[in-house]
């Protein structure tokens, strides 16, 4: 059975930085593309980027392309979202999900999710 448990989310203030970390586990993770999604109040699901399974690519909304980064350690099975030069609208819950065919959109397993907060 797939799990991915996000962790690293909290309250920052507006220009501040936090990184979020995902750790897969139940299946091979270099199988497997790796995305970030958030959510806010009142909104739907929102993409933010993703990784292939090797790392040598990934992929970034407009929203947040320049200051958020995703990486991943296949020996640790972990995927991270360094976010940075935050703002108050990215407050949100943000979701990582794993895809055997992500760069189709495609996703087959998701996080509970952790709470990004930015003050302003």
């Amino acid at each position: 059975q797939v799990q991915l448990v996000e962790s690293g989310g909290g309250l920052v203030q507006a220009g501040g930085s936090l990184r979020l970390s995902c750790v897969f586990s139940g299946r091979t993770f270099s199988t497997y593309g790796m995305g970030w999604f958030r959510q806010a109040p009142g909104k739907e699901r929102e993409f933010v980027g993703r990784i292939s399974w090797s790392g040598g690519s990934t992929y970034y909304s407009d929203s947040v392309k320049g200051r958020f980064t995703i990486s991943r350690d296949n020996a640790k099975n972990t995927v991270y979202l360094q976010m940075n030069s935050l703002k108050p609208e990215d407050t949100a819950v943000y979701y990582c999900a794993a895809g055997a065919a992500s760069a189709r959109g495609i996703w087959d397993y998701w996080g509970q999710g952790t709470q990004v907060t930015v003050s302003s």
